[in-house]
Parts: structure tokens; sequence; C-alpha cells
């Protein structure tokens, strides 16, 4: 902070709020910055996390700026198949507590593309929204506040339940988007009020070629690299065409195309590239909870709930820690 001038503070952790501590170390972070007017943010908040007391102290020494939280799925039933168990109550209930305490800016994550998803299960993150604008405006008595829909594609990881999934299309990501774009304009009553962020369909067809490539992606790779290809991970240097073309040259010889990597659904049966790494989760387990996300069935937290038997606190040597453990964690020491 002294050598760079910034302003803010982020807990960059992909959970930070499910830190049963999270408040108290945000406490004693804005204790320490204070007289040096740093902000505190996360990069989303937990609905069921969120409280005024923690958005306080994350906004005590910097400006009040808008509020993150990351419903997902945009139905009922996709926050079922990703086990994200979140109703639209609680978020509604969430917002209500964020809009009266004085913000005036919420933003709604959500994805398209996840497993089972239908056009019908994407237009309900307009209604979602138009939800959370309407309560918003009932709490703080004021028009003036905004609800920014922000939405990224869905692409299947290695080592999670949904490796075996298919990816969504490119053509039929960009037209369900289309679809709840055009819904959330012709809106006259809240449309105005809410802003619309995604990212088109094609670059997560490469994402998803890397994702869960073996090594015959080796090539596809190398011809990009020859082809000058360069920082492809920024907007303006990317190019799908030359990532397509690419593959198109190199895979069909080996036997696969892009198809085959990225919209098809494995089986349980098939050997996977990264099945001889292992990240302290059990196949048998993933392929498990992958069938009890295409039942929609819920899975607890196993954090409040008997062991499920993943693999991972033995196979890691770990074990879960609940707060309050005693241990504190501010003042935090710089290792030289």
């Amino acid at each position: 902070l002294k050598a760079t001038g910034f302003e803010e503070v982020g807990l960059l952790s992909l959970s930070s709020a499910d830190h049963s501590e999270i408040g108290e170390v945000a406490k004693g972070l804005a204790d320490r910055y204070e007289e040096d007017k740093i902000g505190l943010s996360l990069p989303s908040t937990r609905v069921d996390a969120f409280n005024v007391d923690l958005a306080n102290e994350l906004t005590r020494n910097g400006r009040r700026s808008g509020l993150t939280f990351a419903p997902e799925g945009g139905s009922e039933r996709m926050r079922k198949v990703i086990n994200k168990m979140v109703s639209e109550e609680d978020l509604i209930r969430t917002v209500a507590t964020a809009y009266g305490n004085g913000w005036r800016q919420v933003k709604l994550y959500f994805m398209c593309g996840l497993p089972t998803e239908t056009d019908e299960d994407v237009l309900q993150i307009a209604d979602m929204a138009m939800n959370v604008i309407q309560k918003g405006r009932e709490v703080s008595g004021s028009n003036d506040i905004r609800c920014t829909v922000s939405i990224g594609g869905f692409v299947p990881k290695p080592h999670t339940p949904f490796q075996w999934a298919p990816q969504l299309s490119s053509e039929e990501t960009d037209a369900r988007l289309e679809k709840l774009r055009d819904k959330i304009r012709g809106d006259k009553k809240y449309g105005r009020s809410i802003g619309f962020r995604y990212h088109d369909g094609k670059p997560g067809i490469v994402e998803g070629l890397l994702s869960r490539g073996d090594r015959r992606i080796g090539a596809v790779i190398r011809a990009v690299y020859d082809d000058g290809g360069r920082f492809d991970g920024w907007r303006e240097h990317f190019s799908y065409d030359r990532w397509m073309q690419c593959a198109d040259k190199t895979l069909p010889g080996m036997g696969v195309d892009v198809d085959w990597y990225t919209t098809r659904e494995r089986t349980y049966e098939e050997v996977l590239p990264w099945d001889h790494l292992d990240s302290g989760l059990d196949k048998d387990w993933l392929w498990e909870d992958w069938q009890d996300s295409l039942d929609e069935t819920e899975v607890e937290d196993c954090r409040w709930t008997p062991c499920f038997d993943c693999g991972v606190c033995p196979q890691m040597d770990t074990h879960i820690q609940i707060g309050p453990t005693g241990k504190k964690l501010l003042p935090l020491t710089v290792v030289k």
C-alpha cells in the first residue's frame, strides 16, 4: 500500500465469506487501515453470510460501492442442480437489507450453459433482477437504484462432478443470452435500472478445449502460437477463428475434433486425461455427486452434517475447523 498508493484491500479468496469469522477479520482490517482511509472489498458475498455489520466494515474507510452476490443459477431448479442452496426469497431479503441501509447498486453474478439448463431457466434471471429492483425501490423509497446482471459462460472442469458434463455450444449460448437481453430491455418498468454484462460463447469454447483437453491439445496450442497467437486472455488479442482453424488443421489426424472435447457428454467408463492425478477427491464420489446433480438432489454442507466420504480429509490429512477456533488471524505480519 505504501509503495503503490492503492486505496483498497481486496480479500480475493474464492470464498472469503465462507469463513466463519469473516466479520471479525473485516473489522480487524478496517481498524488497521482506518487512519489511512483504506477501503475493503470482497469479490462476492454469500447471500446467507451477508449482514449489515459486515457490509459496514467493508465500506467503513472507503466509498460505499456496489455489493456483489452470486446466485449463479437463474431458477430454483438450476440452483438445485449446482447445489447452490439459496432461494430467491433469501436473495430478496438480503438485497432489501442492503438497499434499506443505503446501498444503491447490487451486482448479481450468474452462469449460462449449466448442465440441464433450458431457455426458461435463463429467462428467470430477468425475473429475479426485476424483483430485486422492485424490492429496492420499495425499501429505499427511491427509484435511483441499480441492479447489474453479470453472466459468465459455464465451462466444466476436471476433478469436479461436472467433468463428465457436455458444454453448451457458442451458438446456443449466444442465442440464449440474446433472449435474456431482449426480455430485460423490453421491460418498461424496470429494464432501464438493470445493467447487463456478458461474454459471447466463443471464448468459453476455447477455455473448454484447454480445460478438458489431453496431450493432443498441445499441437493446437503450438499451431496457434506459430500462427501469431499471443496474449489471448485479453479480448483485443483473442481470435476464435485462429483457434478453430488451428484445431481443424491438427485434430482430425488424431481422430478427434473440438466438439469431442467440449460439447460431448462423457460416460462413467471413459478414462479421463486427468484420472492419474490425485486431487484428493474420490472419482466414484464425484460420479455420485454428478448423478445427484442430474436428479436435482441437494447435498448438505459437510461442515454441519456427518461426513459424505468424498475422500479429501483422510487423503490430505486434514479436518474441518469451524469457528470460533480461538486463533487470531490479525494482526497480520509481513513475511520477508
